[in-house]
């Protein structure tokens, strides 16, 4: 029984899909150990996601029920839910000992970022959001290590959400080995499975429509980010994960306008921990490249500059717009280096291969916008092919041109944005880096 607490208290589950025997779920429901719940709510909501919209929630002829159901079509990848399915949670006031938390973090904290970790503290202790606006490079990761470790010795819940399962793989071995003690769970898309109770969990955002009352401290990571800033379903798992008074602190380099506004309580940090300023972005023409590709060549100025990286031994990420160009390019650029790979989103070895450009196993990485984030590699110099096309809107492009110059033994990098015109966005992207920069030297 313990752990079948541990396990689902602060979560929603799916009743016929715990890794749990279906006798022990079914006497902890009798004794009212476990509760359960319709997975399509009255009103046709999905109890999971809270979608209620009729396109999303469709009706079928249900085999299990012999009648006609509603399923969800917002979180179906969770499992399909439906209107005979039953969600279960843990019912009874928790009984789970709590833990003791060490803090193994031999860094220190810029006077900027101290500062930034204590208004977050304050804020957090006021029960208010927060919002940190900070440069890729900033070190926003750091800053939050003082408050978590607080909130987790006061037996405080906390959840790091992020929108990518990029961020979460690079974000879970850093936070593990500063809290040794702490059980964290990193939940993602087909995570392995984790066991105890988590006080520190690190999730996609889509993992959230798992959990309700979690949490008494949620903070979103790369708030700015696709899917989550463009989706209301995964802003609803947020405000339904967290426990109704606990405050969210918002992360990004690049916030909304919206979100500035939203959140009153603001650290702004424009300065890389280092102290050095950031890479700003150098526009080259690259006409007509898509034709060139389609015709079996690469460009030449995109030649010359990926064999000048290989040369100097230093690992580089060329980004294109889209999945088909980056399909023809591979080809192209293994014929003239064999090593070079390419990822994308939907590339199930992108951790494997990213893990390789990290210890310079190979020397470079052909990838479209999945890996604008959530990444560091030392040294690593960047091409953006298509810089006019409207993928790359200016967060994008800053985000992009944040990888490079972040380790403190290569402070500076080359982000090149080759562009078939330039466009507004790549303007907005290079003025905004400018701006940062200026204000650091007043």
């Amino acid at each position: 029984m313990k752990q079948i607490e541990e396990f689902l208290t602060g979560r929603m589950w799916l009743r016929n899909f715990t890794p749990f025997p279906k006798d022990q779920i079914d006497k902890a429901i009798s004794d009212g150990s476990v509760s359960t719940s319709p997975g399509i709510l009255d009103g046709r909501q999905c109890a999971r996601c809270l979608e209620k919209s009729t396109k999303k929630i469709i009706p079928f002829f249900c085999a299990a029920c012999h009648t006609i159901c509603y399923y969800c079509r917002q979180c179906i990848k969770m499992g399909r839910i439906s209107s005979c399915t039953e969600l279960i949670t843990w019912a009874l006031p928790s009984t789970i000992s709590p833990q003791s938390h060490t803090f193994h973090w031999n860094g220190s904290l810029t006077p900027l970022q101290e500062r930034a970790s204590q208004e977050v503290q304050k804020s957090l202790l006021q029960k208010n959001d927060h919002l940190i606006y900070a440069v890729c490079g900033a070190g926003k990761t750091e800053l939050l290590f003082p408050p978590i470790f607080d909130a987790l010795k006061k037996g405080l819940r906390v959840c790091i959400a992020a929108p990518r399962t990029d961020v979460v793989l690079e974000l879970t071995p850093r936070v593990r080995a500063v809290f040794p003690n702490t059980i964290v769970h990193s939940l993602y898309g087909d995570s392995p499975e984790e066991w105890g109770f988590a006080q520190l969990v690190i999730a996609t955002t889509h993992q959230l429509y798992r959990f309700i009352d979690a949490f008494d401290i949620v903070i979103v990571d790369e708030a700015d980010a696709f899917p989550f800033s463009y989706d209301p379903a995964l802003k609803r798992a947020v405000m339904k994960a967290k426990k109704k008074e606990a405050p969210i602190v918002y992360v990004s380099a690049t916030p909304s306008d919206e979100l500035v506004k939203q959140v009153s309580s603001t650290s702004r940090i424009f300065q890389r921990f280092h102290g050095h300023p950031l890479p700003v972005p150098e526009f080259r023409s690259l006409w007509s490249y898509e034709k060139d590709f389609a015709k079996g060549k690469i460009p030449t100025k995109l030649a010359a500059w990926v064999d000048g990286k290989i040369e100097k031994d230093e690992p580089f990420l060329v980004f294109f717009p889209t999945v088909e160009l980056i399909e023809q390019a591979i080809i192209l650029f293994q014929k003239r280096h064999p090593t070079i790979e390419a990822v994308h989103s939907k590339d199930q070895d992108r951790k494997e291969k990213v893990m390789k450009l990290r210890k310079k196993k190979i020397p470079g990485v052909l990838t479209s916008t999945i890996l604008e984030r959530g990444i560091t590699i030392p040294n690593v110099q960047v091409a953006v092919v298509g810089a006019d096309q409207p993928i790359f809107d200016a967060a994008a492009l800053i985000q992009i041109s944040g990888r490079t110059g972040r380790a403190i033994d290569y402070p500076e990098g080359e982000v090149i944005f080759f562009h078939n015109g330039i466009v507004r966005q790549m303007d907005k992207a290079k003025k905004r880096i400018i701006s940062y920069n200026r204000e650091v030297i007043k």
